[in-house]
Protein backbone atom coordinates (compact mmCIF):
# COMPACT_ATOMS: atom_id res chain seq x y z
CA UNK A 1 0.00 0.00 0.00
CA UNK A 2 0.92 3.42 -0.62
CA UNK A 3 1.84 6.15 1.49
CA UNK A 4 -2.08 7.03 1.34
CA UNK A 5 -2.90 6.61 4.65
CA UNK A 6 -0.54 9.18 5.81
CA UNK A 7 -1.20 12.84 6.34
CA UNK A 8 -0.67 15.25 3.39
CA UNK A 9 -1.27 18.39 2.27
CA UNK A 10 -2.04 20.85 -0.95
CA UNK A 11 1.74 21.76 -1.04
CA UNK A 12 1.53 23.43 -4.57
CA UNK A 13 1.46 27.37 -2.34
CA UNK A 14 0.41 29.64 -4.46
CA UNK A 15 -2.73 31.45 -4.14
CA UNK A 16 -4.37 31.35 -7.05
CA UNK A 17 -4.24 27.35 -6.53
CA UNK A 18 -6.37 27.02 -3.77
CA UNK A 19 -8.40 30.27 -3.34
CA UNK A 20 -12.00 30.09 -4.79
CA UNK A 21 -12.31 31.45 -8.59
CA UNK A 22 -14.24 32.47 -11.18
CA UNK A 23 -14.47 29.68 -13.88
CA UNK A 24 -17.57 30.31 -16.35
CA UNK A 25 -14.70 15.97 -21.59
CA UNK A 26 -12.83 14.76 -22.33
CA UNK A 27 -14.46 11.60 -22.95
CA UNK A 28 -17.32 9.97 -23.91
CA UNK A 29 -19.71 9.47 -21.30
CA UNK A 30 -23.33 9.49 -21.49
CA UNK A 31 -23.73 12.74 -22.60
CA UNK A 32 -20.66 13.19 -24.60
CA UNK A 33 -19.76 12.96 -27.78
CA UNK A 34 -17.98 8.94 -29.03
CA UNK A 35 -14.40 9.65 -30.11
CA UNK A 36 -14.10 12.17 -32.67
CA UNK A 37 -11.92 9.41 -34.81
CA UNK A 38 -13.89 6.20 -34.14
CA UNK A 39 -11.78 2.78 -33.85
CA UNK A 40 -14.34 1.05 -35.70
CA UNK A 41 -16.91 2.89 -37.88
CA UNK A 42 -20.86 3.03 -37.22
CA UNK A 43 -21.43 1.13 -40.18
CA UNK A 44 -19.25 -1.73 -38.88
CA UNK A 45 -20.87 -1.61 -35.43
CA UNK A 46 -24.36 -1.48 -36.85
CA UNK A 47 -23.37 -4.31 -39.25
CA UNK A 48 -21.63 -6.60 -36.73
CA UNK A 49 -24.82 -6.23 -34.14
CA UNK A 50 -27.17 -7.04 -37.11
CA UNK A 51 -25.51 -10.26 -37.53
CA UNK A 52 -25.90 -11.35 -34.30
CA UNK A 53 -29.61 -10.02 -33.33
CA UNK A 54 -32.48 -11.65 -31.79
CA UNK A 55 -35.81 -11.97 -32.94
CA UNK A 56 -37.12 -10.42 -30.32
CA UNK A 57 -39.71 -7.06 -30.05
CA UNK A 58 -38.93 -3.43 -28.68
CA UNK A 59 -41.51 -1.65 -26.68
CA UNK A 60 -40.67 1.92 -26.33
CA UNK A 61 -40.91 3.46 -22.83
CA UNK A 62 -44.07 5.02 -22.20
CA UNK A 63 -45.60 8.38 -21.75
CA UNK A 64 -44.61 11.89 -22.78
CA UNK A 65 -41.43 12.88 -23.76
CA UNK A 66 -41.77 16.06 -22.57
CA UNK A 67 -43.11 15.44 -19.60
CA UNK A 68 -39.79 13.06 -18.97
CA UNK A 69 -37.51 15.59 -20.06
CA UNK A 70 -39.64 17.84 -17.05
CA UNK A 71 -39.10 14.96 -14.27
CA UNK A 72 -35.19 15.55 -15.49
CA UNK A 73 -34.86 19.11 -14.91
CA UNK A 74 -37.10 19.08 -11.73
CA UNK A 75 -34.67 16.86 -10.15
CA UNK A 76 -31.70 18.37 -11.33
CA UNK A 77 -32.84 21.43 -10.07
CA UNK A 78 -33.41 19.87 -7.33
CA UNK A 79 -30.33 18.53 -6.62
CA UNK A 80 -28.32 21.69 -7.90
CA UNK A 81 -30.36 24.06 -5.01
CA UNK A 82 -30.44 21.87 -1.95
CA UNK A 83 -27.33 19.38 -2.61
CA UNK A 84 -24.50 21.58 -4.24
CA UNK A 85 -25.98 25.16 -3.29
CA UNK A 86 -25.94 27.16 -6.46
CA UNK A 87 -28.03 29.80 -7.25
CA UNK A 88 -31.65 28.73 -9.40
CA UNK A 89 -30.88 31.00 -12.40
CA UNK A 90 -27.61 29.38 -12.95
CA UNK A 91 -28.34 25.87 -12.35
CA UNK A 92 -31.12 26.69 -14.96
CA UNK A 93 -28.81 27.71 -17.53
CA UNK A 94 -25.60 25.22 -16.96
CA UNK A 95 -26.10 22.35 -15.43
CA UNK A 96 -27.47 18.78 -15.87
CA UNK A 97 -28.42 18.70 -19.85
CA UNK A 98 -28.18 15.15 -20.05
CA UNK A 99 -31.72 14.47 -18.26
CA UNK A 100 -33.05 18.04 -19.05
CA UNK A 101 -31.65 19.37 -22.24
CA UNK A 102 -31.24 22.43 -22.54
CA UNK A 103 -33.54 23.20 -25.82
CA UNK A 104 -35.84 21.37 -23.37
CA UNK A 105 -36.32 23.64 -20.96
CA UNK A 106 -37.84 26.53 -23.08
CA UNK A 107 -40.77 24.80 -23.41
CA UNK A 108 -42.12 24.73 -19.67
CA UNK A 109 -42.42 26.75 -17.16
CA UNK A 110 -39.18 28.37 -15.35
CA UNK A 111 -38.98 26.31 -11.87
CA UNK A 112 -40.26 27.16 -8.80
CA UNK A 113 -38.09 26.80 -6.09
CA UNK A 114 -40.08 25.98 -2.63
CA UNK A 115 -37.52 26.51 0.14
CA UNK A 116 -39.77 25.99 2.73
CA UNK A 117 -40.90 22.36 1.42
CA UNK A 118 -37.46 21.65 -0.58
CA UNK A 119 -39.06 21.48 -3.45
CA UNK A 120 -38.92 22.44 -7.19
CA UNK A 121 -42.29 22.36 -9.12
CA UNK A 122 -42.25 22.79 -12.57
CA UNK A 123 -45.33 23.66 -14.73
CA UNK A 124 -45.80 22.03 -18.71
CA UNK A 125 -47.72 23.66 -21.07
CA UNK A 126 -50.45 21.61 -20.82
CA UNK A 127 -51.10 22.82 -16.81
CA UNK A 128 -49.47 19.71 -15.66
CA UNK A 129 -46.57 20.69 -12.84
CA UNK A 130 -43.89 18.09 -12.30
CA UNK A 131 -42.49 18.44 -8.72
CA UNK A 132 -39.23 17.27 -7.38
CA UNK A 133 -38.52 16.57 -3.55
CA UNK A 134 -35.10 16.80 -1.63
CA UNK A 135 -35.32 13.52 0.58
CA UNK A 136 -32.03 14.26 2.59
CA UNK A 137 -29.43 11.82 2.51
CA UNK A 138 -31.07 10.40 -0.02
CA UNK A 139 -31.27 13.46 -2.18
CA UNK A 140 -34.02 14.66 -4.81
CA UNK A 141 -36.60 12.48 -6.84
CA UNK A 142 -39.27 13.51 -9.07
CA UNK A 143 -42.83 12.20 -7.85
CA UNK A 144 -44.40 10.66 -10.29
CA UNK A 145 -47.40 12.98 -11.93
CA UNK A 146 -50.55 13.04 -10.01
CA UNK A 147 -48.75 11.26 -6.96
CA UNK A 148 -47.54 12.89 -3.60
CA UNK A 149 -46.32 9.84 -2.01
CA UNK A 150 -43.19 7.67 -2.51
CA UNK A 151 -43.08 4.04 -2.24
CA UNK A 152 -40.29 3.79 -0.08
CA UNK A 153 -39.25 5.83 3.59
CA UNK A 154 -36.45 7.85 3.31
CA UNK A 155 -33.45 6.91 5.72
CA UNK A 156 -31.31 9.29 7.46
CA UNK A 157 -27.51 7.66 7.23
CA UNK A 158 -25.63 7.28 10.13
CA UNK A 159 -21.99 8.19 10.00
CA UNK A 160 -19.36 6.46 11.67
CA UNK A 161 -16.36 9.35 10.43
CA UNK A 162 -15.11 12.03 12.80
CA UNK A 163 -15.65 15.73 11.92
CA UNK A 164 -13.56 15.93 8.82
CA UNK A 165 -11.73 18.45 9.94
CA UNK A 166 -10.19 16.52 13.20
CA UNK A 167 -8.32 14.29 10.72
CA UNK A 168 -5.57 14.17 8.42
CA UNK A 169 -6.11 13.15 4.89
CA UNK A 170 -7.21 11.46 3.15
CA UNK A 171 -9.54 9.69 6.08
CA UNK A 172 -9.78 13.64 6.67
CA UNK A 173 -9.63 17.25 5.54
CA UNK A 174 -6.43 18.18 7.64
CA UNK A 175 -3.64 19.20 5.46
CA UNK A 176 0.22 19.87 6.58
CA UNK A 177 2.21 21.65 5.45
CA UNK A 178 5.43 20.20 3.63
CA UNK A 179 7.09 21.24 0.62
CA UNK A 180 6.58 20.15 -2.41
CA UNK A 181 8.98 16.79 -3.39
CA UNK A 182 11.52 17.81 -5.34
CA UNK A 183 11.07 15.64 -8.34
CA UNK A 184 7.75 17.43 -8.33
CA UNK A 185 7.98 20.73 -11.07
CA UNK A 186 5.89 23.00 -9.29
CA UNK A 187 5.99 25.06 -12.26
CA UNK A 188 4.40 23.04 -14.62
CA UNK A 189 2.16 21.74 -11.85
CA UNK A 190 1.14 25.03 -11.64
CA UNK A 191 -0.15 25.45 -15.58
CA UNK A 192 -1.54 22.16 -15.34
CA UNK A 193 -4.19 22.84 -13.05
CA UNK A 194 -4.60 26.25 -14.95
CA UNK A 195 -4.82 24.91 -17.97
CA UNK A 196 -8.31 22.67 -16.25
CA UNK A 197 -9.59 26.14 -15.44
CA UNK A 198 -10.28 27.73 -18.75
CA UNK A 199 -13.04 29.89 -19.19
CA UNK A 200 -15.43 28.28 -21.17
CA UNK A 201 -14.87 24.41 -19.72
CA UNK A 202 -16.81 25.82 -16.83
CA UNK A 203 -14.56 23.49 -14.16
CA UNK A 204 -16.12 23.45 -11.11
CA UNK A 205 -13.07 21.18 -9.42
CA UNK A 206 -9.82 19.95 -10.17
CA UNK A 207 -7.32 17.75 -7.84
CA UNK A 208 -4.61 15.87 -8.17
CA UNK A 209 -2.73 13.44 -5.95
CA UNK A 210 0.28 11.75 -6.23
CA UNK A 211 1.55 8.12 -3.67
CA UNK A 212 -2.10 9.65 -2.15
CA UNK A 213 -0.56 12.75 -1.44
CA UNK A 214 -2.80 15.86 -2.42
CA UNK A 215 -0.81 17.62 -4.68
CA UNK A 216 -2.67 20.29 -6.05
CA UNK A 217 -6.56 21.18 -5.93
CA UNK A 218 -8.49 24.45 -7.33
CA UNK A 219 -12.53 25.08 -6.95
CA UNK A 220 -14.50 27.37 -9.25
CA UNK A 221 -16.65 30.58 -7.81
CA UNK A 222 -18.67 29.31 -4.74
CA UNK A 223 -17.54 25.49 -4.49
CA UNK A 224 -15.25 24.20 -1.83
CA UNK A 225 -13.44 20.72 -1.18
CA UNK A 226 -17.11 20.32 0.62
CA UNK A 227 -19.48 20.73 -2.55
CA UNK A 228 -20.90 18.03 -3.62
CA UNK A 229 -21.27 18.33 -7.42
CA UNK A 230 -23.03 16.21 -10.58
CA UNK A 231 -20.90 13.37 -11.15
CA UNK A 232 -22.99 11.73 -13.57
CA UNK A 233 -21.87 8.39 -14.92
CA UNK A 234 -18.90 8.09 -12.45
CA UNK A 235 -21.80 6.37 -9.85
CA UNK A 236 -21.51 3.28 -12.36
CA UNK A 237 -18.19 2.99 -11.30
CA UNK A 238 -19.08 3.65 -7.61
CA UNK A 239 -21.61 0.69 -8.71
CA UNK A 240 -19.07 -1.48 -9.77
CA UNK A 241 -16.93 -0.96 -6.00
CA UNK A 242 -20.09 -1.70 -3.95
CA UNK A 243 -20.42 -4.88 -5.67
CA UNK A 244 -16.81 -5.96 -5.65
CA UNK A 245 -17.17 -5.44 -2.09
CA UNK A 246 -20.21 -7.90 -1.93
CA UNK A 247 -17.84 -10.34 -3.89
CA UNK A 248 -15.42 -9.55 -1.48
CA UNK A 249 -17.78 -10.59 1.31
CA UNK A 250 -18.30 -13.94 -0.64
CA UNK A 251 -21.89 -13.02 -1.60
CA UNK A 252 -21.66 -13.18 -4.88
CA UNK A 253 -19.11 -14.09 -7.61
CA UNK A 254 -18.25 -12.23 -10.37
CA UNK A 255 -18.58 -14.75 -13.05
CA UNK A 256 -22.11 -16.49 -11.94
CA UNK A 257 -25.29 -16.35 -13.78
CA UNK A 258 -26.75 -13.16 -12.52
CA UNK A 259 -29.73 -14.10 -9.98
CA UNK A 260 -32.87 -11.77 -11.12
CA UNK A 261 -35.33 -12.86 -9.96
CA UNK A 262 -37.80 -12.15 -13.37
CA UNK A 263 -35.07 -14.58 -15.49
CA UNK A 264 -35.16 -17.73 -12.96
CA UNK A 265 -38.27 -19.36 -15.34
CA UNK A 266 -37.66 -22.32 -17.54
CA UNK A 267 -35.74 -21.83 -20.48
CA UNK A 268 -35.79 -18.08 -20.04
CA UNK A 269 -32.25 -17.06 -22.13
CA UNK A 270 -32.03 -14.40 -20.04
CA UNK A 271 -30.25 -16.69 -16.97
CA UNK A 272 -27.18 -17.37 -19.32
CA UNK A 273 -26.53 -13.75 -18.59
CA UNK A 274 -23.37 -12.83 -16.04
CA UNK A 275 -22.48 -10.73 -13.08
CA UNK A 276 -19.03 -10.23 -15.24
CA UNK A 277 -21.53 -9.42 -18.42
CA UNK A 278 -23.44 -6.35 -16.95
CA UNK A 279 -20.12 -5.20 -15.27
CA UNK A 280 -18.78 -5.26 -19.39
CA UNK A 281 -21.92 -3.57 -20.61
CA UNK A 282 -22.43 -6.38 -22.65
CA UNK A 283 -25.46 -7.94 -21.33
CA UNK A 284 -27.18 -8.19 -24.55
CA UNK A 285 -30.36 -6.15 -23.02
CA UNK A 286 -32.85 -4.78 -25.92
CA UNK A 287 -32.94 -0.47 -24.91
CA UNK A 288 -32.27 2.72 -27.07
CA UNK A 289 -29.44 5.19 -25.69
CA UNK A 290 -28.38 7.87 -27.16
CA UNK A 291 -24.41 6.37 -27.55
CA UNK A 292 -26.23 3.40 -29.70
CA UNK A 293 -24.26 3.56 -33.12
CA UNK A 294 -27.61 3.38 -35.00
CA UNK A 295 -29.62 5.67 -32.39
CA UNK A 296 -32.23 7.84 -34.36
CA UNK A 297 -32.52 11.07 -32.49
CA UNK A 298 -36.37 11.42 -33.99
CA UNK A 299 -37.29 7.92 -32.49
CA UNK A 300 -39.20 7.09 -29.40
CA UNK A 301 -37.82 8.67 -26.28
CA UNK A 302 -34.27 6.06 -25.05
CA UNK A 303 -34.89 3.66 -22.51
CA UNK A 304 -31.40 4.88 -21.58
CA UNK A 305 -33.03 7.90 -20.02
CA UNK A 306 -36.04 6.21 -19.37
CA UNK A 307 -34.10 4.98 -16.68
CA UNK A 308 -33.50 8.16 -14.59
CA UNK A 309 -36.80 10.28 -15.58
CA UNK A 310 -39.96 7.34 -16.00
CA UNK A 311 -40.61 7.75 -12.46
CA UNK A 312 -41.36 3.98 -12.57
CA UNK A 313 -39.29 0.63 -10.57
CA UNK A 314 -36.09 0.47 -12.02
CA UNK A 315 -34.81 -2.64 -10.91
CA UNK A 316 -38.07 -3.79 -12.60
CA UNK A 317 -38.22 -2.19 -15.89
CA UNK A 318 -34.48 -3.20 -16.54
CA UNK A 319 -34.76 -6.78 -15.71
CA UNK A 320 -38.10 -7.17 -17.81
CA UNK A 321 -36.16 -6.04 -21.39
CA UNK A 322 -35.15 -9.11 -23.77
CA UNK A 323 -32.48 -9.96 -25.05
CA UNK A 324 -31.14 -7.94 -28.26
CA UNK A 325 -28.14 -10.58 -28.52
CA UNK A 326 -26.31 -13.18 -26.91
CA UNK A 327 -25.01 -12.27 -23.96
CA UNK A 328 -20.87 -11.13 -23.70
CA UNK A 329 -21.36 -10.68 -27.64
CA UNK A 330 -21.97 -7.16 -28.51
CA UNK A 331 -20.92 -4.12 -26.40
CA UNK A 332 -23.41 -1.11 -25.86
CA UNK A 333 -23.75 1.89 -23.04
CA UNK A 334 -27.20 0.81 -21.77
CA UNK A 335 -28.03 2.09 -18.40
CA UNK A 336 -29.86 -1.33 -17.85
CA UNK A 337 -26.59 -2.81 -17.03
CA UNK A 338 -25.65 -0.91 -13.72
CA UNK A 339 -29.43 -0.61 -13.07
CA UNK A 340 -29.37 -4.47 -12.95
CA UNK A 341 -26.13 -4.59 -11.27
CA UNK A 342 -27.89 -1.94 -8.22
CA UNK A 343 -30.46 -4.33 -8.11
CA UNK A 344 -28.52 -7.16 -7.39
CA UNK A 345 -26.89 -5.08 -4.33
CA UNK A 346 -30.06 -4.76 -2.78
CA UNK A 347 -31.61 -8.38 -3.50
CA UNK A 348 -28.44 -9.18 -1.46
CA UNK A 349 -28.12 -6.76 0.84
CA UNK A 350 -32.09 -6.85 2.12
CA UNK A 351 -31.57 -11.38 2.29
CA UNK A 352 -28.98 -10.48 4.74
CA UNK A 353 -31.24 -8.61 7.02
CA UNK A 354 -29.39 -5.54 6.36
CA UNK A 355 -31.13 -1.95 5.60
CA UNK A 356 -30.15 -1.22 2.03
CA UNK A 357 -29.85 2.76 1.93
CA UNK A 358 -26.97 2.78 3.89
CA UNK A 359 -25.02 0.08 2.51
CA UNK A 360 -22.71 2.41 0.56
CA UNK A 361 -21.91 4.41 3.96
CA UNK A 362 -21.66 1.77 6.09
CA UNK A 363 -19.66 -0.75 3.75
CA UNK A 364 -17.42 2.23 1.73
CA UNK A 365 -17.50 5.52 2.39
CA UNK A 366 -16.95 5.01 6.22
CA UNK A 367 -13.60 3.20 5.36
CA UNK A 368 -12.27 5.43 3.02
CA UNK A 369 -12.96 8.93 4.19
CA UNK A 370 -16.09 9.72 2.13
CA UNK A 371 -18.50 12.33 3.39
CA UNK A 372 -20.17 14.02 0.87
CA UNK A 373 -21.32 11.62 -1.59
CA UNK A 374 -25.39 11.63 -2.08
CA UNK A 375 -26.61 8.61 -3.83
CA UNK A 376 -29.89 9.54 -5.86
CA UNK A 377 -33.26 7.13 -6.13
CA UNK A 378 -36.14 6.61 -7.90
CA UNK A 379 -39.65 6.72 -5.90
CA UNK A 380 -39.11 2.85 -4.79
CA UNK A 381 -36.01 3.60 -3.29
CA UNK A 382 -33.85 1.84 -5.81
CA UNK A 383 -30.33 3.84 -6.26
CA UNK A 384 -29.79 5.44 -9.65
CA UNK A 385 -26.46 5.23 -9.24
CA UNK A 386 -26.08 4.97 -13.00
CA UNK A 387 -25.74 8.90 -13.10
CA UNK A 388 -27.91 10.68 -10.44
CA UNK A 389 -25.56 10.87 -7.52
CA UNK A 390 -23.58 13.86 -6.52
CA UNK A 391 -20.03 14.26 -4.42
CA UNK A 392 -17.35 16.21 -3.98
CA UNK A 393 -13.86 16.21 -5.84
CA UNK A 394 -11.99 15.23 -2.89
CA UNK A 395 -13.86 12.29 -2.47
CA UNK A 396 -13.75 10.85 -5.79
CA UNK A 397 -10.08 11.11 -5.52
CA UNK A 398 -10.65 8.31 -2.21
CA UNK A 399 -12.44 6.50 -4.71
CA UNK A 400 -9.66 6.86 -7.29
CA UNK A 401 -6.35 6.47 -4.45
CA UNK A 402 -8.34 2.76 -3.27
CA UNK A 403 -8.53 1.32 -7.11
CA UNK A 404 -4.78 2.24 -7.45
CA UNK A 405 -3.94 0.46 -4.57
CA UNK A 406 -5.85 -2.81 -6.01
CA UNK A 407 -8.46 -1.95 -3.26
CA UNK A 408 -6.96 -1.96 -0.02
CA UNK A 409 -6.95 0.92 2.13
CA UNK A 410 -5.10 1.65 5.34
CA UNK A 411 -3.95 -1.65 5.39
CA UNK A 412 -7.73 -3.65 4.52
CA UNK A 413 -8.91 -5.12 1.64
CA UNK A 414 -11.83 -3.67 0.44
CA UNK A 415 -12.26 -4.62 -2.70
CA UNK A 416 -11.33 -8.54 -4.27
CA UNK A 417 -7.31 -9.11 -5.01
CA UNK A 418 -7.15 -8.39 -9.17
CA UNK A 419 -11.02 -6.71 -8.96
CA UNK A 420 -8.97 -3.47 -10.26
CA UNK A 421 -7.55 -5.21 -12.86
CA UNK A 422 -10.99 -6.46 -14.00
CA UNK A 423 -12.30 -3.44 -14.21
CA UNK A 424 -9.76 -1.40 -16.21
CA UNK A 425 -9.45 -5.26 -18.78
CA UNK A 426 -10.70 -4.52 -22.01
CA UNK A 427 -14.20 -6.14 -22.07
CA UNK A 428 -14.61 -8.69 -24.51
CA UNK A 429 -17.56 -7.53 -26.74
CA UNK A 430 -15.75 -4.28 -26.89
CA UNK A 431 -13.16 -5.72 -28.18
CA UNK A 432 -14.60 -7.79 -30.73
CA UNK A 433 -16.42 -4.71 -32.09
CA UNK A 434 -12.48 -3.21 -32.38
CA UNK A 435 -13.46 -0.38 -29.43
CA UNK A 436 -10.83 -0.59 -27.59
CA UNK A 437 -12.19 1.77 -24.66
CA UNK A 438 -14.12 -0.31 -22.12
CA UNK A 439 -13.60 -2.19 -19.31
CA UNK A 440 -15.78 -3.16 -15.87
CA UNK A 441 -17.96 -0.01 -15.83
CA UNK A 442 -14.93 1.95 -16.27
CA UNK A 443 -13.18 3.40 -18.97
CA UNK A 444 -9.74 2.68 -20.36
CA UNK A 445 -7.30 4.82 -22.63
CA UNK A 446 -6.96 1.92 -24.89
CA UNK A 447 -7.48 4.64 -28.02
CA UNK A 448 -5.10 7.06 -26.33
CA UNK A 449 -8.30 9.57 -25.63
CA UNK A 450 -6.45 11.04 -23.22
CA UNK A 451 -2.35 12.18 -23.37
CA UNK A 452 -1.18 10.05 -20.85
CA UNK A 453 -0.44 6.07 -20.88
CA UNK A 454 -2.71 3.58 -22.08
CA UNK A 455 -2.67 1.70 -19.01
CA UNK A 456 -4.69 4.94 -17.34
CA UNK A 457 -8.36 3.71 -16.89
CA UNK A 458 -11.31 6.55 -15.73
CA UNK A 459 -14.34 7.22 -13.85
CA UNK A 460 -16.51 9.31 -16.55
CA UNK A 461 -19.52 11.30 -16.26
CA UNK A 462 -21.64 13.67 -18.48
CA UNK A 463 -20.15 17.04 -18.59
CA UNK A 464 -17.08 15.73 -18.58
CA UNK A 465 -17.19 14.80 -15.10
CA UNK A 466 -13.41 12.66 -14.52
CA UNK A 467 -11.93 10.77 -12.13
CA UNK A 468 -8.18 9.38 -14.06
CA UNK A 469 -6.17 6.77 -12.47
CA UNK A 470 -2.41 6.77 -14.32
CA UNK A 471 -0.57 3.93 -12.38
CA UNK A 472 2.82 4.54 -13.93
CA UNK A 473 2.69 8.10 -12.42
CA UNK A 474 0.79 6.86 -9.26
CA UNK A 475 -1.31 10.10 -10.03
CA UNK A 476 -5.34 10.55 -9.62
CA UNK A 477 -6.52 13.37 -11.30
CA UNK A 478 -10.76 14.53 -10.93
CA UNK A 479 -12.02 17.13 -12.82
CA UNK A 480 -15.66 18.37 -12.32
CA UNK A 481 -17.40 20.87 -14.03
CA UNK A 482 -20.87 22.47 -15.01
CA UNK A 483 -22.59 20.80 -17.84
CA UNK A 484 -22.83 23.93 -20.03
CA UNK A 485 -18.68 23.65 -20.41
CA UNK A 486 -18.87 19.67 -21.61
CA UNK A 487 -17.43 20.76 -25.51
CA UNK A 488 -14.80 22.85 -23.93
CA UNK A 489 -13.26 21.06 -21.27
CA UNK A 490 -12.35 18.38 -23.53
CA UNK A 491 -9.62 20.53 -24.95
CA UNK A 492 -9.33 22.02 -21.26
CA UNK A 493 -8.54 18.96 -19.55
CA UNK A 494 -6.19 17.44 -22.31
CA UNK A 495 -3.97 20.66 -22.20
CA UNK A 496 -3.87 20.19 -18.50
CA UNK A 497 -3.01 16.29 -18.33
CA UNK A 498 -0.37 16.71 -20.70
CA UNK A 499 1.14 19.47 -18.67
CA UNK A 500 0.84 17.43 -16.00
CA UNK A 501 2.78 14.45 -17.55
CA UNK A 502 5.96 16.75 -17.57
CA UNK A 503 5.25 17.98 -14.01
CA UNK A 504 5.24 14.57 -12.20
CA UNK A 505 7.98 11.59 -13.07
CA UNK A 506 6.26 8.13 -13.86
CA UNK A 507 7.07 5.71 -10.50
CA UNK A 508 9.79 4.00 -10.14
Amino acid sequence: MHAIAGAFMVTLVYTALVECQTSTPAGRSEGAAMPPTPVSSNDALIARAKSLELDTPYVPPPGDPLEHHTSGFAKIMCSAVFITGLDPDFAAENVGYFTAPYAERAKVGKPHIDRVNKAVRITMPNGVTVTAQYLGDQGCVTLPVGKSSLHFTPVKLKRSLPDGATQPWPMGDVLPKDPLPPEIDAAKLKQAVDAAFEPAAMTAAFVVTWKGRLLAERYGEGISFHTPLESWSMGKSLTATLMGILIKQGVYDLWQPAPIPEWQGAGDPRAKIRIADLLHMSSGLRIKAPQDPDYDPSGTYPDHLYLYTGGVDSFRYAATRPLQWPPNTVGRYHNTDPVLINYLIRLAVEKRGEEYLSFPQRALFDKIGIRTMVLETDPFGNFLTQGYELGSARDWTRLGNLYLQDGVWNGERILPEGYAKFVRTLAPAWEADGRPIYGGFFWINGDGAYPVPKEAFYMLGAGGQTTLMIPSHQLVVVRLGHFKGEEASSKSLANALSLLMKAVPPNR
